[in-house]
């Protein structure tokens, strides 16, 4: 099939699908108030609670619930076909994903900001709350700790990306600085902001920066090092002043990259040379249940729940505000994880440089995506995605070095935003933690981010590489989709004790529950069978927790329609 088609199919059916099933859930089930007062007003302290405008906010919630997950997902996830990858990605980002993030912004912006998991104590009860939130601060342990590895790959690979992705910060503070404490028109400044970026794009194509080891330490462990300190300042500074005017840089990148990749597309439309389907590649698992583990940001990520109930409901200024940003921005990234697709399945095929030798048609992405192995690394699935993108990007005359680097600075300042933004979040955690357990003083700012940065370190150095996050990666998928069930199972009692129709949230959480669910108990028999004791006894303890969680959440749901449990109080 001509790529063209599925970009424009892709692009009409989510224009349909928030016009349409979005309107819906916001106005009938969800009932959205434009008169309500959102927490960021109620509790603005100007550091993490700050009324903010939609299209600032909705940069900074797609730019940090983006991150990587959109690209390396359907990057490994095409290997069983493009037509699988390209369902999941479009029915699971309308009616799972959208509903998913959406559901937890609104439950948070009503009570009070708080994070999906610590509101299940209101909804569920205080046991619940202690479940979710050790699930969640185990699912960030790893991201925080993972990011740092993932970022210092991409640097790395593409040295031409580390200048212009540090050079945006002092660009974004500035940004910052314009529009609050000057009172200067957002969006003029903004453009001269993203024009000044590309520049840096350009010099740092001709002034690539290599970090070399140092004291011992090889180079993914110094940017470790480097990219956790710098995630400790950024996610304890007032969000106006980075967090904000960075990642909204960021979605004007997005919409320049999209919109650079459309035009490729328009210009080259390459036909798509993966497999239609293929359910058996070599040493790859089953795509069943696989597949919905494999891509989690592009068709539904748990991470994204604590996104729209951590940060974005921080921070939102009207309740109507969440459909825009919760249902749209799970939408936009499910357009990035087709342009992927793309970039894969049809890009690749123009031209593919191994070993010497430049392949193209099928033939180039038989070579990519010989196994299993070949296709999995962290590199191989970043690789795919820039050289198809930056081969559809070169018909429009743009020189292959440039485009190079414009991809990687691409990938390396949203996985930037995830990890400053998962600090952040994983702050508000261990305070919420710490309050439940009778330690306010470690709830507080800077002892709480402490520990946040401090227990990644901990993970990512305990094998001296930096890299020791990797080791608990395989759990990380199952993880993060079970928690995406879980966040569904909250939004869905939430909306037991509004009376309101459960079946938008009901049928997604049964159906990640399950599919997750299964997936995690392959992933424990593999362990068990290869002795591999330390993840099996912590994929073991999350999936019993998960179990307890749901079994309590299910005694509650019969209680509430039994009507033997009135309504919260608490709940709005």
């Amino acid at each position: 099939m001509n790529s063209l088609v599925i970009v424009v199919g892709a692009v009409i059916l989510y224009i349909i699908a928030y016009r349409t099933y979005g309107k819906y859930l916001g106005s009938k089930i969800f009932k959205l108030d434009p008169e309500a007062v959102c927490p960021s007003k109620e509790f603005q302290d100007n550091v993490d609670f700050v009324p903010t405008q939609k299209p600032i906010l909705f940069g900074h919630h797609f730019t940090s619930i983006a991150g990587t997950g959109p690209i390396v997902g359907p990057a490994i996830a095409i290997i069983w076909g493009w037509v699988p990858a390209l369902i999941w990605v479009l029915v699971g980002s309308i009616f799972m994903g959208a509903v998913h993030d959406f559901g937890a912004m609104v439950v948070s912006l009503r009570n009070r900001g708080r994070s999906i998991g610590d509101i299940a104590a209101d909804i569920v009860n205080k046991r619940v709350r202690t479940l979710f939130l050790l699930i969640i601060f185990f699912e960030l342990w790893i991201v925080v700790a993972i990011f740092g590895v993932v970022i210092a790959v991409i640097f790395i690979k593409y040295p031409g990306a580390v200048l212009p992705v540090w050079l945006e910060i002092p660009i974004a503070v500035w940004l910052g600085h314009m529009v609050y404490k000057k009172g200067a028109p957002h969006f003029k400044l903004s453009i001269i902001a993203v024009a000044v970026m590309y520049l840096t794009v350009i010099i740092g194509t001709y002034l690539p920066i290599k970090l070399p080891a140092i004291a011992g330490l090889n180079p993914v462990a110094l940017w470790v090092i480097i990219l956790l300190i710098y995630a400790y300042i950024a996610s304890t500074l007032p969000v106006q002043t980075l967090l904000q005017p960075r990642d909204y840089i960021n979605s004007h990148q997005l919409f320049v990259a999209l919109g650079v990749l459309a035009l490729g597309v328009i210009v080259a439309h390459p036909t798509m040379v993966a497999p239609a389907a293929n359910f058996s590649p070599k040493g790859a698992p089953p795509i069943w249940p696989m597949l919905f583990v494999v891509i989690a940001c592009g068709a539904i990520s748990g991470f994204h729940s604590l996104v729209s109930s951590g940060t974005s409901s921080k921070q939102c200024d009207a309740e109507t505000n969440s459909l825009p940003i919760g249902y749209g921005g799970m939408l936009m990234e499910g357009m990035l994880a087709t342009f992927v697709i793309v970039a894969c399945g049809a890009g690749l095929a123009l031209g593919l440089t191994k070993g010497g030798e430049t392949f193209t048609g099928v033939a180039a992405f038989s070579q990519h995506y010989a196994s299993w192995g070949a296709a999995a690394g962290l590199g191989s699935k970043i690789d795919a995605m820039v050289v198809g993108s930056a081969n559809m990007i070169e018909k429009l005359g743009i020189p292959h070095k440039i485009t190079i680097t414009i991809m990687g600075v691409f990938i390396a300042s949203f996985a930037a935003t995830t990890l400053d933004t998962a600090t952040r979040l994983q702050r508000y955690i261990v305070g919420e933690l710490m309050t439940s357990w009778g330690q306010p003083a470690l709830a507080k700012r800077h002892p709480a981010t402490l520990i946040a940065v401090i227990s990644a370190f901990i993970l990512a150095f305990y094998n001296g590489s930096g890299k020791g996050a990797l080791t608990l990666w395989p759990l990380f998928g199952s993880v993060n989709q079970l928690l995406a069930g879980l966040a569904l199972l909250v939004i869905t009692v939430y909306l037991a004790y509004k009376k309101a129709p459960l079946a938008y949230t009901m049928i997604p959480m049964v159906f990640m529950l399950f599919m997750t669910g299964w997936a995690m108990i392959l992933n424990l028999n593999k362990f068990y069978s290869t002795s591999n004791w330390l993840l099996f006894l912590i994929g073991l303890a999350v999936f019993i927790l998960e179990i307890w969680m749901v079994i309590e959440s299910i005694l509650v749901l019969k209680k509430v329609y039994g009507e033997e449990i009135e309504a919260v109080p608490e709940l709005r």
